[in-house]
């Protein structure tokens, strides 16, 4: 969809009524009354332009239980990577060509279903990148574009949040070097503490052995909360998420990746022009 609001993420079904009332303390009642309060306190901050419809601001409620403070904070926390982190959030257009050429390599892969518990399942192939002609700014960058056009629209990741697989199949040396302290600090800043969905697990797949030197890395940047859903596995995937939802090549029976590509590249080529104008959402430095 290219509307952000062509969804109205406040028609929920009973079950996920009950869900959002006994998970994220979403009650109707108070419902309206919380997003108003934090609508009104991004139209007074002089410093933040934010995106102020109701599905939005739903989003990090949700993400923070409805804590008034935390969504305040992690929205501030969100729009201020997008105005520092410019290597990643700016001249997001899906048609230049080294974005399009990261499409086409799928690098990053939103399934087309649910998991059994209503979380999206990312798969991300962290080595069919090139290290020595793809600039990993680029990688995140078409990373977070699919992420956000694969989220924006879907209420079910706003109750029950994603996982991740994080293929590391034939990963080298270049690869890993590509993951500076700094690059690893922000990224893992950017998942726990300013996107509003929650991360039920990181799969770590296919890992080789030295790859604990990197991962420790990453955990160290890392809540103690987030550190407990990292899993390593020397293998793939199966016995952890359902075949019927995934594709071939990872012992599912949902397609390809090459059908999951070619979804994700029509669908950001899409939105080009929602990427352009979101932009603009950032806190003013």
């Amino acid at each position: 969809m290219s509307d952000a609001t062509a969804v109205d993420f406040k028609l929920l079904t009973a079950e996920q009524q009950e869900f959002a009332a006994s998970y994220l303390n979403e009650l109707e009642e108070i419902r309206d009354q919380k997003i108003e309060e934090i609508r009104q306190w991004i139209l007074k901050s002089e410093d933040l332009c934010a995106r102020t419809d109701d599905n939005f601001i739903l989003y990090f409620l949700r993400g923070c239980k409805f804590k008034i403070d935390r969504t305040k904070w992690k929205l501030r926390n969100y729009h201020k990577q997008r105005a520092t982190m410019t290597e990643w959030f700016l001249n997001r257009n899906p048609l230049l060509p080294h974005l399009v050429e990261l499409t086409n390599l799928g690098v990053f892969l939103p399934l087309r279903k649910l998991d059994d518990q209503g979380r999206m399942v990312i798969i991300i192939r962290a080595a069919v990148h090139d290290p020595n002609k793809h600039k990993f700014s680029d990688v995140i960058k078409i990373g977070k574009m699919i992420l956000d056009v694969a989220t924006r629209d879907n209420v079910s990741v706003s109750l029950h949040g994603l996982i991740a697989i994080l293929d590391l199949e034939s990963v080298t040396l270049g690869h890993a070097l590509q993951l500076t302290p700094n690059v690893v600090k922000q990224l893992v800043h950017s998942w726990q503490d300013c996107y509003p969905f929650r991360i039920g697990s990181l799969n770590f797949i296919n890992a080789p052995m030295y790859v604990n030197v990197v991962l420790n890395v990453f955990k160290s940047f890392m809540s103690e909360k987030l550190r407990s859903r990292v899993v390593i596995l020397r293998r793939g995937i199966a016995g952890r998420v359902s075949p019927d939802i995934l594709p071939i090549e990872y012992g599912g029976t949902d397609g390809s990746i090459q059908d999951l590509k070619d979804y994700w590249k029509t669908v950001v080529e899409e939105n080009s022009g929602w990427f352009a104008e979101s932009e603009k959402y950032k806190v003013i430095l």
